[in-house]
């Protein structure tokens, strides 16, 4: 009995997941073909994972939900193969694949052919990257070669107490011991190596999933995502300005009946990725915080304004995502320049390089609203005009420039006296860091209320809608 009760979890798993009723499992009779180390004696059904398809909300999509209860879910030859060939539907009907893991890694049994069968699937994996979408999430171990499976797709999951994803297991690393640093935990795995994007409960996971599922399209032929508006396209955003520095609540009052689905929430906390909706399309929104308030209103967190390196990693990943996918992106600009300190300095150069990159090589629409502070080449990466957004807007209390305005007077006017660079501060403020002096060389479209940006962005977006965009030709770029 205890085998039916585990074997139903990769079931039931899939059963909540979908709507009612709609799965159809492919591949179900198939069992192990090894005969080594006694395996013809073990029963493997199913080969221990469940693969097939389904819908969520009317959406096709193809699942793969792993076995627990079937030699511990380890992965052998038939196990991957069956993975492979679900790829390779969704590839051809152009719907995404959503993974469910719970694995004890590859079955040693099986040796290189379970080894040639894993490298396959990650084939399949990079070929449909870019293609469709592939999300996954972690309910028990992810571990070894199989850490690579959700690294390779675009969304990750983990279940926030029996969840494990490990390339090394804790007790593995020199001088570490689990009790000490759990680096597999789901709390380590968001907070720090960045790879995951929600944790939670088995249901608030799956939930997650089904609401991310409806707001991405289906494959990179798609259009864009859309679901009925019922929110007024010139609704005011009263009282957005308070929000200037937690964006994710800025980003909810923009969006269509406060909508926002945030990645990577708990990494990198100083940068806000995620998806919103405008007039009923699905947009990326990309953001950079200085404070995080809770419910409350009170603060839990505060950032001193800079662009720091896992920030513009975190931000450079998702518009590649986002462009691969035809999704406009929005950007929220208030930055004052580069985080300092060792770990940052050591990777800021590469981050922001790449986070430069992927803007400028973003060809979808792109949107940026100066909020606040524009200060320097932080700016100019942060989807600025110079590097290809389509169109900026600036509040009327956004301050663009090379840096604060009284640091520019005392190095331009070193040595004067305190008299002098106050007047020589008010007169680089007004002369260029307003958005007014922006706007006069073009940097800045237009000066927009704070209230009026909902209006403003929806505006944009529908406008750029057959935005079309030639590039030179290549086979890909380098950085």
């Amino acid at each position: 009995m205890g085998n039916m009760a585990t074997e139903s979890a990769a079931s039931i798993r899939i059963a909540t997941l979908l709507d009612a009723g709609s799965f159809v499992e492919i591949g179900g009779a198939v069992t192990a073909r090894s005969t080594d180390f006694n395996m013809q004696e073990k029963e493997t059904p199913a080969d221990g994972v469940i693969t097939g398809y389904g819908v969520i909300d009317g959406n096709l999509v193809y699942v793969y939900s792993q076995d627990a209860s079937v030699l511990n879910g380890a992965v052998g030859e038939m196990h991957a193969k069956k993975i492979a060939n679900i790829y390779d539907m969704a590839m051809k009907m152009g719907a995404p694949v959503i993974g469910l893991i719970d694995c004890a890694g590859i079955r040693l049994q099986e040796a290189t052919d379970a080894l040639n069968a894993f490298g396959n699937l990650y084939l399949k994996q990079t070929m449909a990257s870019g293609v469709i979408p592939q999300i996954t999430a972690i309910f028990g171990t992810c571990g070894g070669g199989l850490s690579v499976v959700p690294a390779l797709t675009d969304f990750t999951f983990m279940e926030a107490s029996k969840a494990k994803l490990f390339v090394n297991s804790p007790n593995a690393l020199p001088g570490n011991n689990i009790t000490k640093l759990d680096t597999s935990s789901a709390k380590y795995q968001s907070e720090n190596a960045g790879l995951v994007d929600g944790i939670g409960t088995e249901d608030e996971i799956l939930t997650d999933i089904r609401t991310l599922v409806c707001m991405l399209p289906g494959n990179n032929e798609e259009n864009a995502s859309y679901d009925e508006c019922t929110d007024s396209l010139n609704r005011l955003c009263d009282g957005i300005e308070n929000a200037a520095e937690d964006t994710a609540i800025a980003l909810s009052i923009i969006s269509d009946s406060g909508v926002f689905f945030e990645t990577k929430k708990d990494y990198a906390k100083d940068m806000v990725t995620g998806f919103i909706r405008l007039n009923g399309m699905t947009v990326g929104a990309v953001a950079n915080r200085s404070k995080i308030y809770n419910e409350k209103s009170e603060v839990t967190a505060q950032f001193d304004g800079s662009l720091s390196s896992d920030g513009a990693k975190k931000a450079a990943g998702f518009v590649n995502f986002c462009d691969a996918f035809n999704i406009p992106v929005l950007t929220l600009t208030n930055v004052t320049g580069f985080k300092a300190c060792e770990y940052d300095e050591k990777n800021l150069a590469g981050e922001t390089a790449k986070l430069t990159y992927a803007f400028a090589n973003a060809t979808v629409p792109k949107v940026n609203v100066v909020i606040g502070k524009a200060f320097g080449s932080a700016y100019v990466m942060m989807n600025s005009k110079s590097v290809g957004a389509d169109m900026v807007y600036a509040w009327p209390t956004a301050e663009i420039g090379m840096m604060e305005a009284d640091l520019a007077a005392k190095i331009m006017y070193a040595g004067a006296d305190a008299d002098t660079l106050r007047e020589k501060t008010a007169q680089y403020r007004q002369l260029q860091s307003s958005p007014l002096s922006a706007a006069r060389r073009g940097y800045v479209d237009t000066i927009i209320e704070p209230d009026q940006t909902r209006k403003y962005v929806i505006g944009a977006f529908e406008m750029l809608f057959t935005k079309r965009e030639d590039r030179p030709m290549k086979k890909h770029g380098s950085v």
